[in-house]
């Protein structure tokens, strides 16, 4: 998770959503870190991620943050950071709490009442995950593979997910993020 300094807006239009992404895509790529899922907010970000190397996702942010903040600069007329800080990290130890990170990325815009439901947002990566619409950016997890046998299936099982079946675990989420531990 990233935040916007001061908590303020680190997307402004739709072109600056679509050059994060565009960011995320090549950095993710090149530093080899797949990209379960993800959610533009207008004054944060919440990526789902799992690095190829220990270090790859701190190279990966550093790098998706000196490109996008260029962009971001160049085009508002402005200067400095943008991001309050370091992203903020927290491993997943096991697959409950993998389907729940999921949950808690690609409701945030409900929880903000930006869109009605996840199907609504089109920052984010519920589209990949729940509808089966490729994006070029989202990799499926083995635990997302392990929910059916053709795509369809895996998709409709992951839509049911999002109405019932995991507990909410937000706030130890939250938590975890904030203090940097482990989700086990």
């Amino acid at each position: 998770m990233q935040r916007g300094i001061n908590r303020r807006s680190s997307f402004r239009c739709e072109q600056d959503f679509r050059s994060y992404l565009a960011a995320l895509r090549e950095t993710s790529a090149h530093y080899r870190v797949s990209i379960y899922a993800f959610v533009l907010m207008t004054n944060h970000v919440h990526i789902l991620a799992v690095p190829a190397r220990e270090d790859a996702v701190s190279r990966m942010m550093q790098q998706l943050g000196r490109k996008y903040v260029c962009y971001f600069n160049k085009l508002h007329v402005r200067t400095g950071t943008l991001w309050e800080g370091r992203f903020r990290s927290s491993v997943i130890g096991s697959e409950h709490y993998l389907f729940a990170c999921y949950r808690y990325i690609e409701l945030n815009p409900v929880r903000a009442g930006l869109a009605r439901s996840a199907r609504e947002y089109k920052w984010s990566s519920y589209r990949a995950n729940a509808m089966n619409l490729p994006d070029g950016l989202v990799t499926a997890s083995p635990e997302w593979l392990a929910l059916g046998q053709s795509s369809e299936e895996r998709a409709r099982r992951y839509r049911h997910l999002f109405v019932s079946g995991i507990e909410d675990h937000d706030e130890r989420i939250r938590v975890a993020l904030r203090k940097g531990r482990s989700l086990v």
